[in-house]
């Protein structure tokens, strides 16, 4: 928010300068983001009076001026702008001067007349952005005045980050309504007063909508002068606040939002047709905004409406079909109290973000729309004349915001403070902060006033009593850290050691948007219908994630798009499943991996990461478990995997996971350049009680290896062979590995040679070569009688 410094000081003028007093605002929590000056130098730039206008001998398009500059000193300036008229007061830019675009000023020949200065308009010194027409100064402005003198322009804008929770700050009036309370200086109130009404024409009222717009006030005014303009005063006001001014009636309604706070709108009266209703749109209704643009408005959103169509997107911007122009005659005003949640989910839901909106979702003052409309009468009956209505007010005060007493103890005061504040020091703030207070014992009951939103508990009490007492002031000390040992579960594992694992593997951490695209949660997860936001940030990012791989593959693809093209992320994040009226939330551990399985080198050969190598990952993460032994690796289906290079990870009875090769067709349709393998596990389940490590101690006896290679039927897994060798091996099985498998000459057709290695060993005596013997025998005969493996020679 941009506010002009003199415009605030008229309100409230603490003595000190505009560097100290930005930066009082800044430590109370109103950031001043940056401080500009309203004008640039202006110098040798004076008030003239065009005395008379001819037309130029020899260019049509331009004229000569006889301007005159003081004390009856006269200039010849030749001008080409349309407005010049004699009697008009404009800026004249003597030799010497610098214009905002750098140009200095010299007398020089124009189509042979000389000149000597140059009239200018708005834009030529910066002022504005209107560049063809002389800045018409007013009747007021005396010939020979420096422009700065006569402009003010010795002031700055004041350029002001506020936290969403302020709303009552974002106007003048707020603001040094704040700097009172900061300073202790006088706060002059809020300048209206109430017109008696020269005529009694009204227009009916309804408010069909109460929960969303429970305060409704308006105004007829009729017979104002559609040839006034904008007085120069109230235009710098505007722009040094960051508005242009478009039109008297706009400028107005935007000169007292800026003012006041509440933000209004004007309609033709003559474009209104019955009843002024407040009501929800229809499906399908249309509206042509202010902007040119045409809405279709979704069913349940707030209107103002006549009997014939929608008027106005309420809160938001008003329409074109009933908006003032150069021939308004007469007006209705109209300043309304609407819900904040309700124009913040229309302002997101419409993308459109406006002065009216985002004053409106951070919450107006209710009781302002009355004094807002007072005021806006006053000032455009002194700029545009016309006759006052009485005022038109509908109310419904259930639906009104409710202020409620916070009792506020000293004791905890102090507690959260960390230091003693005087009673009446606390007194003193809360006072100038607006409030009401009546002193019980060591507390006090304190009522907020109705344009503090944001104060509802004891805590928000205080925190103003820190802010304007000034944090600088308040002691600072280390905090008391019990030094006890945390208890942790021995079966759990720390997240760091997950981390750990990947990153020793060469994976990236990355952190993604837990809400997604819906066109991506459709693609890669369709079995889950995801949760969907009320409220999104953005249309692509609407629904919450059921699965980590969109976004991992959202990560991959940035990558891709900026050349790096051997990509390894892992995220662990939760993911949100709908079950009936409730969520599951599971912490799950995902990755995606692209690119060559090694950083290129001269000792290796390229190649590109295959499904086998994450696998490995996959398995060295479950190696942090006490029973990695218990996992399995299943061939699996998922929508999202290539058939046939997927699986399933299981661990006894339940899947705590799934592996497998992006599926063609959505790496194509998510633009991937290269194939890309995902993994995605359950940590919620991998944590659970039951994997506690039990330590054993090393055996002092030689262990005995025996090799096995078996053939059996192309379509048993490997997995089986495993499970079958350690089901028989018994406790005497020390180690198993799967080091070799065959297809090909002397190996029948349909069927393949899967070698493994069994390592036995017993903690308490010697093994001999014959119970090896009897053990290798044993379990080839149960891989016989249950796979039908038959020995290779």
């Amino acid at each position: 928010m941009k506010l002009s410094e003199k415009w605030v000081r008229e309100r409230v003028s603490p003595g000190m300068d505009v560097k100290k007093l930005s930066d009082r605002l800044t430590m109370a929590g109103l950031e001043v983001a940056a401080i500009h000056p309203v004008a640039p130098a202006l110098d040798r730039v004076v008030v003239g009076k065009i005395v008379s206008v001819t037309t130029h001998p020899t260019a049509e398009k331009l004229f000569l001026c006889r301007v005159e500059i003081g004390k009856a000193k006269m200039l010849d300036i030749v001008c080409g702008a349309a407005n010049a008229t004699a009697g008009m007061k404009a800026p004249v830019a003597l030799e010497g001067a610098v214009l905002a675009n750098g140009i200095k000023i010299m007398h020089t020949e124009i189509r042979g007349i000389t000149s000597f200065g140059m009239l200018c308009s708005a834009s030529e010194l910066g002022l504005g952005e209107s560049g063809g027409e002389l800045m018409n100064l007013g009747k007021a402005a005396v010939a020979g005045v420096s422009l700065s003198d006569y402009l003010g322009v010795d002031d700055v804008s004041l350029e002001i980050d506020l936290t969403p929770n302020r709303g009552d700050c974002l106007s003048v009036f707020g603001i040094a309504r704040e700097i009172a309370a900061l300073t202790g200086a006088k706060l002059k109130s809020l300048p209206h007063k109430s017109l008696p009404p020269k005529h009694r024409r009204m227009v009916p009222v309804m408010l069909d909508a109460p929960k969303d717009c429970p305060h409704y006030v308006g105004r007829i005014i009729t017979d104002i002068n559609p040839r006034a303009v904008t007085p120069l005063w109230m235009k710098e006001k505007l722009r040094r606040s960051g508005i242009r001014s478009i039109h008297p009636v706009v400028d107005v309604t935007n000169y007292v939002m800026l003012e006041y706070g509440q933000p209004m709108h004007a309609f033709d009266f003559e474009k209104l047709h019955g009843t002024i209703c407040v009501r929800y749109a229809q499906a399908r209704e249309k509206l042509v905004l202010l902007d040119g643009n045409e809405i279709t408005l979704k069913q349940g959103s707030l209107l103002i409406a006549d009997d014939r169509q929608p008027l106005a997107l309420a809160g938001i911007m008003g329409g074109l079909a009933s908006a003032v122009n150069d021939s308004t005659r007469h007006l209705f005003l109209e300043s309304a109290w609407f819900r904040p949640e309700t124009i913040s989910t229309l302002s997101r839901a419409m993308a459109l973000q406006t002065e009216s909106s985002l004053r409106f979702e951070r919450g107006v003052d209710p009781a302002l729309q009355r004094p807002a409309i007072e005021r806006a009468t006053e000032l455009l009956l002194g700029i545009m004349g016309g006759k006052p209505g009485p005022v038109i007010e509908k109310s419904v005060r259930r639906f009104l915001p409710r202020v409620n007493p916070i009792t506020l103890r000293l004791a905890r005061v102090e507690g959260i403070l960390g230091t003693k504040v005087m009673p009446r020091t606390i007194e003193s703030i809360l006072r100038r902060l607006g409030m009401k207070l009546k002193k019980s014992g060591g507390s006090w009951t304190v009522t907020p006033p109705s344009y503090r939103f944001d104060i509802a508990l004891e805590v928000d009490l205080i925190e103003e009593i820190a802010r304007i007492h000034g944090y600088d002031k308040l002691p600072s000390s280390r905090p008391r850290i019990e030094m006890t040992a945390k208890p942790v579960p021995e079966s759990g594992i720390a997240e760091a050691r997950w981390r750990t694992v990947l990153i020793d593997r060469d994976y990236q951490e990355v952190i993604t948007y837990s809400f997604i695209d819906p066109g991506n949660q459709a693609l890669i997860d369709p079995r889950i219908k995801p949760l969907t936001l009320t409220n999104p940030i953005s249309v692509d990012m609407a629904v919450m994630r059921t699965t980590l791989w969109p976004g991992l593959l959202q990560a991959i693809r940035y990558n891709l798009n900026r050349q790096q093209t051997r990509v390894r992320l892992f995220e662990i994040g939760r993911t949100f499943i709908p079950m009936g009226s409730s969520v599951v939330q599971n912490k799950m551990l995902g990755g995606a991996v692209c690119g060559g399985a090694q950083s290129k080198q001269w000792g290796i050969p390229d190649r590109d990461v295959d499904f086998f190598d994450v696998k490995s990952d996959i398995e060295a993460v479950l190696g942090l478990t006490a029973r990695s032994e218990g996992f399995a690796f299943n061939a699996g289906h998922h929508p999202a995997l290539h058939p046939g290079q997927s699986a399933e990870i299981w661990q006894q009875e339940r899947m705590i996971g799934k592996l497998g090769v992006l599926h063609p067709d959505i790496q194509s349709q998510l633009e991937l350049e290269q194939s890309v393998i995902v993994f995605e596990l359950d940590l919620t389940l991998l944590m659970r009680p039951g994997n506690t490590l039990i330590f054993k101690e090393f055996s002092r006896f030689p262990s005995i290896r025996r090799d096995i290679a078996v053939i059996v039927a192309e379509e048993i897994p490997a997995q089986a062979v495993i499970d079958c060798v350690r089901k028989v091996a018994g406790n005497l099985l020390v180690n198993l590995e799967l080091f070799d498998e065959y297809r090909g000459k002397g190996i029948d057709s349909g069927r393949k040679s899967l070698a493994v290695g069994l390592t036995f060993q017993d903690s308490s005596r010697t093994l001999n070569e014959d119970e090896a013997e009897r053990m290798k025998a044993k379990v080839i005969a149960a891989l016989g009688a249950e796979l039908g493996a038959q020995p290779r020679q």
